[in-house]
């Protein structure tokens, strides 16, 4: 039988519409190209649907399908879903940049797909969306009309696929960044290098969140990438904004987005130091700390080490915030959730000595979905916290 085949009482999740087959669950592997498409089977040899598969991942295999529906028909039709999704949430004419893909969340694994005006930014983490790739391209160009289409696939977890970093122009024209808008606000992304596809889309509502209650506050913007946070707490009203990152070519950046926005070049200091160097450093006069880390777990065996990371940070935060004051912190690391980076936090005020109240909590951007049945997407999470 050329299908995968799993074992007795181990289709649940894939039932459930789990993206993920782990190899435990396969009793039967057909001969196969790694990053084939293949049906999969229960155990009485129902269909189940279509996946890809790699033997050399730990997620052996990914679905692309549920049911009888043909896979290829099911990616072109996740795409054009995706694609439906958003077209009803943004202004053009206040904002030019959004997610159109977000791998499972939009059912499509391995796949992401950003859009900076008229720029196409594609990120593919696996084989199997790697070999899906003319497809993809050739649907998204049709549907969109970009400009060009560029690829950032430089992702740690492509190595495990046994895939190298693909960087590049898949159609048009290379382009080294471009300028968008953000609910009115203008920003340069850099395309060709920095961080994700070149800007931090899951954090659109935060951007906003720190615009409406920056007034007459002093930030200090941590982990600030490009400076997008400073620019917003300075539009909301800030007396000053300070930018702290390891990158002096991002802070180089995060200066042409003040000058791009008509903010003054004394609004803020940059300094290209190492946050949890800085944050120990003898204190500056702010009372708005914005902790924005990259994620400190990369993997399962992370956790202890991510957590002990952030109840760090966190504690150096809230000892050195003015009182009363904010700190709006966050983790992106998939394998910290809610629950455990709430309680990290809560050591971290402990252990700081400060009264501590969390305001609101958030999560990614609406364009970065979670698919109900597939709850490993969900992986931003943050506190507003009030600290007197």
């Amino acid at each position: 039988m050329n299908a995968v085949v799993l074992k007795a009482g181990r289709d649940k999740a894939v039932r459930n519409r789990h993206h993920w087959i782990f190899s435990g669950a396969i009793r039967d592997l057909p001969e196969f190209e790694d990053g084939a498409i293949l049906p999969v089977r229960d155990a009485r040899g129902e269909l189940l649907g279509h996946g890809y598969f790699n033997r050399k991942s730990s997620i052996t295999g990914r679905m692309v399908s549920f049911g009888d529906e043909p896979p290829e028909a099911a990616v072109r039709r996740g795409l054009d879903r995706a694609l439906a999704l958003r077209a009803g949430f943004f202004d053009p004419a206040l904002t030019t940049a959004r997610r159109l893909v977000n791998a499972e969340g939009d059912g499509l694994p391995g796949l992401i797909a950003d859009l900076y005006g008229d720029v196409l930014v594609l990120q593919i983490a696996t084989l199997g969306m790697e070999k899906l790739k003319p497809l993809v391209v050739e649907h998204l160009v049709r549907a969109l009309k970009p400009r060009a289409v560029l690829e950032r696939s430089d992702l740690p977890a492509r190595r495990e696929e046994g895939l190298e970093d693909a960087e590049g122009v898949l159609a048009g024209q290379p382009v080294e960044r471009v300028r968008i808008l953000e609910n009115g606000v203008s920003f340069w992304v850099g395309l060709a290098r920095g961080q994700k596809t070149g800007f931090y889309l899951d954090q659109r509502e935060s951007r906003a969140l720190v615009r409406r209650v920056a007034a007459g506050r002093r930030l200090l913007n941590a982990f600030a990438y490009t400076g997008s946070f400073s620019v917003c707490a300075l539009l909301g009203g800030a007396v000053r904004a300070d930018s702290v990152d390891t990158s002096e070519a991002a802070l180089a950046l995060a200066q042409e987005n003040f000058e791009l926005n008509g903010l003054p070049s004394d609004a803020g200091a940059f300094f290209a130091q190492d946050v949890f160097e800085f944050l120990r450093e003898p204190a500056l006069d702010h009372d708005f700390i914005i902790l924005d880390p990259p994620a400190f777990a990369k993997k399962r065996t992370d956790v202890v080490a991510a957590c002990r990371g952030y109840k760090d940070i966190n504690r150096l935060a809230l000892q050195r915030v003015r009182t009363p004051g904010l700190v709006l912190t966050f983790s992106c690391s998939h394998f910290v959730d809610e629950v455990l980076f709430q309680q990290v936090v809560f050591q971290a005020a402990r252990e700081a000595g400060r009264r501590v109240r969390i305001l609101q909590k958030h999560r990614q951007a609406f364009d970065h979905p979670v698919n109900i049945y597939h709850p490993e997407t969900a992986y931003l999470k943050g506190f507003l916290l009030y600290v007197d």
